[in-house]
């Protein structure tokens, strides 16, 4: 299973972005897909997760000018990030959580490779 993340770049302070990640290879089932993102000197924190029935959970930096999206269908998931502060800098991780590779197997989880979120005038 790889995470294909894209979307990241510079921002200016107030801007909006959109991230979006795929997964692809041999899915049966994702239970939750999200980003995380880890700032210069800091630990990886959740930004936000989504469940494969639309449950949501927003870090509460960010939650009232985020929305987190998916398409069950094609293994996708989407944010949208609006008045973009200079503290959101960071490299974004898609993650995805409960991975079922067949039916009953166990479940595993995978990291995307990141994408640098740079907000600066």
């Amino acid at each position: 299973v790889q995470l294909q993340a894209s979307g990241g770049g510079l921002v200016q302070p107030g801007g909006s972005l959109r991230l979006s990640c795929a997964a692809s290879g041999t899915i049966f089932s994702i239970n939750a897909m999200g980003w995380y993102r880890q700032a210069p000197g800091k630990q990886r924190e959740l930004v936000a997760t989504i469940t494969s029935g639309d449950s949501t959970n927003y870090a509460d930096s960010v939650k009232d000018r985020s929305t987190i999206s998916r398409d069950n269908a094609k293994n996708t998931v989407d944010l949208e990030m609006n008045n973009l502060k200079p503290e959101d800098t960071a490299v974004y991780y898609c993650n995805a959580d409960g991975v079922r590779l067949r039916p009953g197997w166990n479940y595993r989880y995978y990291w995307g490779q990141g994408t640098q979120v740079t907000v600066s005038s």
